[in-house]
């Protein structure tokens, strides 16, 4: 491996806070139709508004000289997108350089039985995987589409690959917060991580939200009367703050956008398929970078833009979840940007 003797600096937005983490949002499209992401009867982009994987590859570039040291590949699910493994095997090239620091993956588990060897073979070495129960009925009511066995087949293979898992599950009111000490005790037991998210206003989705919001803090407290809770210094470069959980030796995550922001320490940057950059999560305002990368061979114009884009990173999101607030913060579903 070559090591990168001259790092970029990192980008440093109006807060003073470094942006070396880059989620790209490779499709919109998913093989699930999970209720609390997406409607049933979803219109996506159409294939001609999508940048080109080269393209893709050419942004990712210029933020990777631009400081980004995290590249974390999402979607929709980002493996039914074709070739993309071509796109990840060029990405590794910056693994190699010694200029990137990891390639991640967030997964719905449905395609690692064809792609977790090749992954590893190029450098990725932690993917995080979506599941929400682990009750075939109600996996398959939750994703709509979904087949639980093909998710637990495809963890099976990235386990035998060398990936490290970590189990990623939105906690739902009257859904599967009775299940999640059991999910928790699965996933320990194989030696994966979990973290649990609060579900977030994004999207014109087919239910109200605040009928299964889950506030994390309340759930916090139900785990405390069944295990101990040791908070560790734990970080992986997200939102997730972790604690060890004594009973079962692993590493439980809570990303708690609603509760408890961590905008403060907010490190990333958003960028769709389109080659729409957003800012915030939470937030609408973004910028457009395909633009730029069409006008010109060279990335001066790119870099400017990004530049500009970094100096309009806002505070923190609008979110917020109640019975006066019925509309989502944002209008775009999450599957446009990513978690």
């Amino acid at each position: 491996m070559t090591i990168d003797r001259n790092p970029a600096p990192p980008m440093i937005d109006p807060f003073g806070r470094a942006i070396n983490y880059l989620r790209v949002s490779v499709t919109d499209r998913c093989d699930f139709r999970c209720t609390y992401c997406m409607s049933e009867n979803m219109t996506f982009l159409p294939k001609k508004d999508l940048l080109t994987l080269e393209e893709l590859d050419r942004l990712c570039t210029v933020f990777v000289e631009k400081g980004v040291k995290r590249l974390r590949l999402t979607g929709g699910e980002p493996l039914v997108r074709k070739n993309i493994m071509h796109f990840i095997r060029s990405l590794s090239r910056h693994l190699q350089s010694g200029q990137l620091d990891e390639i991640t993956i967030t997964t719905n588990g449905s395609q690692l039985s064809r792609f977790a060897d090749e992954l590893a073979d190029c450098g990725v070495r932690r993917i995080n995987v979506s599941l929400d129960t682990l009750d075939a009925d109600k996996f398959r009511r939750i994703t709509r589409w979904g087949d639980i066995d093909r998710v637990h087949a495809g963890l099976e293979a990235a386990r035998r690959a060398g990936l490290k898992i970590k189990i990623n599950t939105v906690a739902l009111k009257g859904f599967n917060d009775v299940e999640i000490p059991e999910i928790m005790r699965w996933a320990h037991g194989l030696g994966m991580d979990m973290t649990v998210i609060e579900t977030m206003p994004m999207g014109e989705i087919d239910e109200d939200r605040t009928d299964n919001y889950l506030p994390l803090s309340l759930l916090r407290a139900q785990l405390a009367q069944q295990f101990t809770m040791q908070e560790i210094a734990y970080k992986t470069g997200g939102p997730a703050r972790y604690v060890e959980i004594e009973q079962t030796g692993g590493r439980l995550g809570f990303i708690t956008p609603m509760t408890h922001n961590f905008c403060e320490s907010c490190n990333r940057v958003r960028l769709t398929c389109t080659g729409t950059l957003y800012m915030c999560l939470g937030q609408d305002d973004a910028a457009d970078l395909r633009k730029p990368l069409r006008d010109s061979e060279g990335n001066e114009l790119l870099a400017t833009a990004i530049d500009n884009a970094i100096l309009r990173k806002p505070k923190g999101h609008d979110f917020i979840i109640d019975r006066r607030s019925s509309k989502p913060a944002v209008a775009r579903h999450m599957s446009v940007t990513g978690g």
